[in-house]
């Protein structure tokens, strides 16, 4: 309606004065507001008068009016005046103004669709309208011949047939108005083509729900008529506040209000409620947001919650909830990855795992259901410390080995969430999903994948063993002290017991097959010096037991996403900085692996089955909506989700 308003002041304007003032004026005050230039510019036109007109100029004519959409005149009244009353100074503006005042009452009154066509039909032949949905309207009036300065002949006449007071009245009540009007066939028209609209977020962000229910194994499952306990997992990196304010030059993308807390809460918020998981595992959630407004919000919609900060002078950490309704809590186990002393354990990320019994609805009599492992984590974001991220990585690993080992040796099915800052198919992807790593002389850059730093001379090295014997975790991620027991024939030897034996004959023989490592092996012993033979043997017997280089996992865990959208045939996208979209967010899954090609571990669902998963983007769709996080999403990255289906047995 403001815009309406300014439409009809402006063409009052344009008929009162030349073009060439008007335009300099115009040019001058938009996108600001002169209220003493447009005073001082209407006292001149209201001094001057009738009587300066000559005769052969007093009524002027308006041949030619083009209505066009457009976004120049969005400012609305700001660019002209303020308000109408201060064109009521003017008696003659006065009568247009009444003049105007009772043709929209006529309007309002009847049927505004038919009333729009007969205005129309009421132009003469030269003018052109076009009419188009119910974007803003601005009137264009090209200069003529007769525009002439003064206000003294105002034909009231051109006013009421101005295409501006049409739009101005179709203003008044979109309701009624069709989304979009046929342009009428008028004779020697000038050519227009609408300003194209911006496309809502909702439907370039459109993420598909895809039914993964059809599987082989699941329609098996139905076949058998076994029932299942049918659960959401949603993992989200939410990002926190005081990130955002610590690394504003991330977001000179976004307008700094879709950067405030109190505009991206709701939102965030709004996304879980409409996805409704049954288990959330978030990241970045800072502590006092936390504390005073998710927990309590989560708590009204039946999560039971837990949340680990990280540790040092970090204000963000990790949370899991889930549905108390759905699940019952067996153990929790929080993990912080920090060790004094350690310098591939000196960052203060953290972790969380859960053991989470799934609660059967009533009526099924005898069934069982086996408990669910959950873990959430953040890895530390550092590109060049890989070595961290590994030794992080297998710290979680060793917990849920803890958390979900069975009396049997077994596993209970595991579900891994979290924002693990490695892109797929980085060694450190590789290793969670086919369970082995060789990683002795790697680069560490190269372990996330994240950036590339190859053409550096001097970069760090990954060097067995990444991690010392005192952390208590082995090389196949298992904490000493609840390793299975080796197979019977063979024996464990202590170093002291190997010590005993530093100054026998056979400890200052060379092994055959031993590898020759400079500095380590290379050095040949002397069976007649005793203390050059204590000092070559010791090496060798540490090298044999602790520098394999590889390290293992039995825990056989798969990606939900494949990483790649065949129908656009681009790779998927879970965050994007600066503009970049890459893949660091993830949910592993328990399954059953069946054979291994190119060095690639296959798998087919167990007892835990995947039956659906929501679509994520591709960076060129994230693009067109200004990257993230946008109006529309208030993190940025994008929330992950998956629906799984537990088998249900008989006792």
């Amino acid at each position: 309606m403001t815009d309406a308003f300014f439409t009809w002041r402006k063409n009052v304007l344009l008929a009162k004065s030349p073009s060439t003032q008007i335009e300099g004026v115009f040019a001058a005050t938009r996108g600001r507001s002169v209220p003493e230039e447009q005073e001082g510019l209407l006292q001149q036109w209201l001094e001057e008068g009738a009587e300066n007109l000559p005769a052969s100029e007093s009524v002027p004519a308006v041949r030619k009016v083009s209505v066009t959409l457009t976004s120049d005149w969005l400012e609305g009244s700001e660019l002209l005046m303020t308000s109408l009353s201060d064109l009521n100074t003017s008696p003659e503006v006065t009568r247009c103004a009444d003049q105007q005042l009772s043709e929209l009452n006529a309007l309002a009154s009847s049927e505004l669709q038919n009333h729009a066509m007969a205005e129309l039909a009421r132009l003469p032949a030269e003018e052109t309208v076009t009419v188009g949905g119910s974007a803003p309207w601005a009137a264009e009036v090209p200069r003529t011949d007769h525009q002439t300065a003064g206000c003294a002949g105002i034909n009231v006449e051109v006013l009421n047939d101005d295409p501006a007071v049409l739009a101005w009245s179709l203003a008044c009540d979109a309701e009624t108005v069709p989304p979009v009007l046929p342009a009428l066939p008028i004779q020697d028209a000038v050519p227009f083509y609408p300003v194209p609209t911006e496309v809502p977020y909702h439907e370039i962000l459109w993420r598909d729900w895809e039914d993964l229910s059809v599987q082989p194994c699941v329609l098996e499952q139905v076949s058998k008529n076994s029932p299942l306990f049918e659960f959401r997992v949603m993992s989200y990196n939410i990002l926190a506040q005081d990130l955002v304010e610590q690394g504003l030059h991330l977001y000179v993308h976004c307008h700094p209000d879709i950067l405030n807390w109190n505009y991206r809460l709701p939102n965030l918020l709004q996304e879980i409620q409409h996805w409704d998981p049954d288990v959330l595992c978030l990241q970045e959630v800072q502590e006092n947001h936390y504390w005073e407004q998710l927990e309590p919000t989560f708590k009204e919609m039946g999560f039971a919650c837990f949340y680990k900060r990280r540790t040092g002078t970090k204000t963000d950490g990790c949370a899991v909830c889930y549905k108390h309704s759905r699940f019952q809590l067996i153990s929790l186990s929080p993990i912080e990855y920090f060790r004094p002393g350690l310098d591939v354990l000196n960052r203060d990320n953290v972790g969380l795992v859960l053991l989470l019994q799934p609660m059967l609805p009533e009526g099924l009599g005898l069934k069982a259901v086996s408990p669910l492992c959950v873990a959430n984590t953040h890895v530390l974001f550092n590109p060049r410390r890989g070595d961290i991220k590994l030794a992080q990585v297998a710290l979680l690993l060793a917990e849920i080995d803890k958390i979900a080992r069975t009396t049997e040796g077994s596993y209970y099915p595991v579900i891994l969430c979290g924002d693990l800052n490695s892109v797929p198919d980085s060694p450190l992807y590789k290793f969670i999903r086919n369970g082995e790593l060789s990683y002795h002389g790697m680069p560490a850059w190269k372990v996330s994948g994240q950036e590339d730093f190859s053409q550096q001379l001097y970069s760090r090295k990954l060097l067995a063993p990444l991690w010392p014997s005192s952390l208590g975790v082995t090389d196949k991620c298992q904490y000493v002290t609840l390793c299975q027991p080796k197979k019977l024939g063979r024996r464990e030897y202590s170093r002291d017991f190997l010590l005993q034996f530093r100054f026998c004959d056979v400890a200052c023989e060379r092994p055959p097959q031993l590898v020759l490592l400079e500095g380590v092996t290379d050095a040949k012993p002397v069976a007649s010096a005793r203390e050059h033979s204590a000092v070559t043997a010791v090496p060798i017997f540490s090298f044999l037991a602790w520098c394999s280089g590889v390290i293992q996992h039995g825990l056989n865990l798969t990606s939900v996403y494949s990483h790649f959208l065949p129908q656009r045939g681009r790779p998927e996208v879970t965050t994007m900085p600066m503009g970049l979209g890459a893949t660091v967010d993830y949910i592993f899954y328990s399954a059953e692996p069946v054979e291994s090609k190119a060095g690639r571990r296959l798998y087919k669902d167990g007892a835990l089955k995947l039956l659906g998963r929501l679509s994520l983007l591709s960076e060129d769709v994230l693009l067109m909506a200004n990257g993230l996080p946008n109006h529309f999403c208030s993190s940025d990255h994008l929330c992950l989700l998956a629906s799984f289906g537990l088998e249900i047995s008989s006792l």
